[in-house]
């Protein structure tokens, strides 16, 4: 049985959040170090630094704009960064080497809409060399064995994302990187979706999942947040509780903010004083 700490008083004021070490491994699946992007004159994402686990669910979590997708892109290898370094498995994000080895689920379904849910599988497992029966096994895995034989285009919004997560399944990759994943879908499909991923991660898969509904961040082991481009934090669900003072992890996250705030705004003060 495991023991939660109590947490201290919700009605507290929030207070300046001490820095979380990140979760380490001897050999991490993901290493960021200085990890920088410009756009035009938006930094878009600004000098990040930290690891991944293996075999663990990582959240990725912040508001709308905040970089999540840059940053998935340079994990995944198809970002141009400015400065910093990415690496997955030990190489460089995006080298070839790593083609079978990475999964990436976008927010926009990347599957044929006139071929059958097995079709669309088998034809993605195909460039990973895999064959017929590992095409049955990913589509089983996200629960539409029954629709196998089904065009895509004949299926439901909820089962159609499943299909892209087949697909990406089938190459049976040690990361899978998910961006906004159960955007859309109803709340007995996301609590399937996360019962799935938590059993590959249990079966030794790297996952790395954004989301920016922060009630999904109790699923995950560790949670990156971000804000603006910048990482305020890398902590695990319990530990952004404590900080936040608050059980409510969509509350700790926006005292983490605001107390982010503060600090930045007082630092401003001294600076010019």
């Amino acid at each position: 049985m495991s023991h939660r700490a109590a947490l201290p008083d919700p009605h507290l004021p929030p207070t300046t959040p001490a820095p979380a070490a990140p979760i380490s491994a001897s050999v991490p699946c993901v290493s960021v170090a200085g990890l920088t992007v410009h756009r035009g004159k938006l930094d878009v994402l600004r000098d990040l630094s930290f690891s991944i686990p293996e075999g663990r669910i990582t959240g990725l979590l912040g508001p709308s704009g905040s970089g999540k997708t840059t940053l998935i892109r340079a994990l995944v290898g198809v970002q141009r960064i400015t400065a910093g370094q990415v690496n997955v498995l030990g190489r460089p994000a995006g080298e070839a080497s790593l083609r079978h080895d990475v999964g990436y689920v976008t927010q926009a379904a990347s599957v044929y809409k006139d071929l059958s849910v097995l079709d669309n599988v088998r034809y993605f497992g195909a460039m990973h060399g895999r064959s017929r029966a590992d095409a049955l096994e990913a589509v089983n895995a996200v629960g539409l064995t029954d629709f196998a034989k089904r065009r895509a285009q004949d299926l439901s919004g909820g089962q159609f994302s499943r299909v892209s997560l087949a697909c990406a399944l089938v190459s049976k990759p040690k990361l899978l990187i998910l961006d906004e994943p159960t955007v859309g879908l109803d709340p007995v499909l996301r609590a399937d979706l996360w019962t799935q991923f938590a059993a590959m991660a249990a079966a030794g898969t790297t996952l790395v999942i954004s989301s920016h509904v922060m009630e999904e961040a109790g699923h995950c082991d560790s949670l990156l947040l971000l804000r603006e481009g910048k990482l305020l934090a890398q902590l695990t669900p319990d530990q952004l509780r404590q900080q936040g003072n608050t059980a409510d992890l969509e509350l700790a996250f926006l005292r983490l903010i605001q107390a982010d705030q503060q600090h930045h705004t007082t630092a401003g003060r001294e600076g010019t004083s």
